[in-house]
C-alpha cells in the first residue's frame, strides 16, 4: 500500500498510501510529542479546538458551511498515547475529484482548509479566544468524567496507572480534570507553537492518486517555522518486571466487579518478535477460540467477559474480566493456570492455527476502511517500521508454536487491580 515517502522538513515526512478501494481521499496530520505530565491536557485539547474553528472560519457554522460546499467533507480529531509519545491526529476526508461536478478540485480545497485550520487558528494577542477554550474544556471534562462512569474503561485506566506509576506512560492521555480546568487561551497557544516546532510530523495521504502539490504545500507551510528543535521518534522504554506482584483493591458503587491483571512481557525489537507476541496474546485470550474464553468464561463460568490484549511498544499484556466478588480469586487463579498451559505448550494445533488465522483475517480487513489504514501506518511510524498489513500477515503466518512457548515464558504477573462493590473484599 505504501507508495512513497517524502521529506517535508526536519523530522517531518509525508506518506502516500495508495488504494483504489474508496471514492474519497483521506489526509491526516500526525503530530508525535513526548508525553509530558504537565502539558498532556493542553496538547490533548489542541486537535479538537483546531477542528472547530480557525481565523478564516471563526465559528462552527462558517466551518460547517465550507465542509458542506466540499460535498460534506468531514474533519476528525483525536489525542492518543503511542508508547512514550502523545499522538495528536487531525484529518479530513473528502470526495475524490473525479466524482465532483464540473471538474471541481475538491481534494486541493480540502487540503487547503485543513492547512488553514492547523497553521492559522483563531487567535489574538498570543492566545486562543476564551469562548473557544472554555467550550473545548467543557467537552474534555465531560470525556474524562465519562471514562470514570464507564467502569470497564476506568478499571483498565487505573491498572495502567498503577503499573506505570514510576513511568511517564502512566499519565492519562487527556490529563486530569484539574489540569483541564487550568488551561488558558495563552497556555494553549504556547502548546500550539510547541507542537508546530517540536513535534515529529507524519502526513498521511490515502487515495488512489497522489493529489498534485499536496506535499509541496505542506513543505511551504513548514518552511515558515523554526523546526530545529523537532524531535526524533526513539524506541519506548518497556515496563520493568517486579519482584513482588502489586495488588490494588478499590471499592466503588458498582454492581459488577472488575478484575484486571497486568503482565510484563519481554519482547524483542523486531517484527518477528512482535508477530509472536500477537499470536500468543490471541491464543491466550484474544478470540472466541482462546484459552481464557473457552475455559475461564465458558466452561467454568467464572466471569462475564475475559480477554487479553498486548502492547508491544511498552512490553505489557492486560487481562480484563468482569467478575462477581466471590469469583475474583478463582478467576485470577485460573487465568494464571491458563498462561502456564501456553508456557508448557499444552494447547492444540487447532487453537494455534486458529489464532494465526484470526490475526491474518483481521489484517486483511484493514484495507476495508481508510481510517483503519491510517491508524495502521500511524502506529507503524511510531515503530519506525512502515510495513504494510499484508506484509505483516506474511510474518504472522510463519510463527511457530515453539516461538509462542518461548515468548510466553518471559511473561510475568506485574499488577492485579480489583474493582469491587462497596464492602466487598
Amino acid at each position: 500500500m505504501l507508495e512513497n515517502s517524502v521529506e517535508l522538513s526536519n523530522a517531518a515526512k509525508g506518506l502516500f498510501i495508495k488504494t483504489d478501494r474508496f471514492k474519497t481521499t483521506l489526509i491526516s496530520y500526525n503530530f508525535y510529542l513526548p508525553l509530558d505530565k504537565d502539558r498532556v491536557a493542553e496538547f490533548a485539547l489542541l486537535p479538537f479546538i483546531l477542528t472547530t474553528c480557525g481565523r478564516e472560519y471563526p465559528d462552527f457554522c462558517k466551518l460547517n458551511y465550507k465542509l458542506n460546499k466540499l460535498y460534506s467533507a468531514s474533519l476528525s480529531a483525536s489525542a492518543e498515547k503511542v508508547g512514550d509519545y502523545q499522538l495528536l491526529k487531525i484529518g479530513i476526508s473528502v470526495l475524490d475529484d473525479k466524482y465532483a461536478l464540473d471538474g471541481e478540485q475538491l481534494v486541493s480545497k480540502a487540503a487547503e482548509l485543513l492547512n488553514s485550520l492547523i497553521f492559522d487558528p483563531r487567535v489574538e494577542n498570543g492566545a486562543f479566544y476564551d469562548s473557544d477554550v472554555e467550550r473545548e474544556k467543557r467537552k474534555a471534562i465531560e470525556h474524562i468524567r465519562g471514562e470514570i462512569a464507564e467502569k470497564r474503561l476506568y478499571a483498565k485506566k487505573r491498572t495502567i496507572e498503577e503499573m506505570f506509576k514510576d513511568d511517564i506512560y502512566g499519565v492519562s492521555k487527556c490529563g486530569t480534570e484539574k489540569q483541564v480546568l487550568a488551561i488558558t487561551g495563552a497556555s494553549l497557544y504556547s502548546a500550539w507553537c510547541d507542537m508546530l516546532k517540536r513535534a515529529n510530523l507524519v502526513v498521511n495521504v490515502i487515495s488512489n492518486t497522489l493529489p498534485q502539490n499536496i506535499f509541496e504545500d505542506v513543505k511551504s507551510r513548514l518552511a515558515l517555522i523554526d523546526r530545529t528543535a523537532a524531535i526524533s521518534i526513539l524506541p519506548s522504554k518497556p515496563i520493568k518486571p517486579v519482584f513482588a506482584t502489586r495488588r490494588v483493591l478499590e471499592n466503588l458503587d458498582v454492581a459488577q466487579g472488575k478484575l484486571v491483571m497486568g503482565f510484563s512481557a519481554e519482547i524483542g525489537t523486531d517484527l518477528n518478535c512482535a508477530a509472536v507476541f500477537d499470536v500468543m496474546c490471541n491464543l491466550f485470550g484474544g478470540a472466541p477460540h482462546s484459552r481464557l474464553f473457552t475455559n475461564v468464561r465458558e466452561k467454568m463460568g467464572l466471569c462475564y467477559y475475559c480477554l487479553s490484549t498486548g502492547n508491544r511498544l511498552k512490553g505489557y499484556m492486560l487481562v480484563e474480566s468482569g467478575v462477581e466478588a466471590e469469583n475474583a480469586k478463582k478467576a485470577e487463579f485460573e487465568i494464571i493456570r491458563q498462561l502456564e498451559v501456553i508456557k508448557n505448550g499444552q494447547f492444540s494445533d487447532f487453537e494455534f492455527e486458529s489464532s494465526k488465522l484470526s490475526i491474518i483475517n483481521a489484517l486483511n480487513s484493514y484495507g476495508d476502511s481508510q481510517d483503519t489504514i491510517d491508524g495502521w501506518y500511524t502506529v507503524r511510524c511510531a515503530l519506525t517500521e512502515p510495513v504494510s498489513p499484508e506484509e505483516y500477515a506474511e510474518i504472522i503466518s510463519k510463527v511457530s508454536d515453539t516461538d509462542v512457548k518461548v515468548i510466553a515464558k518471559d511473561i510475568r504477573l506485574h499488577t492485579v487491580y480489583t474493582l469491587m462493590p462497596k464492602g466487598a473484599q
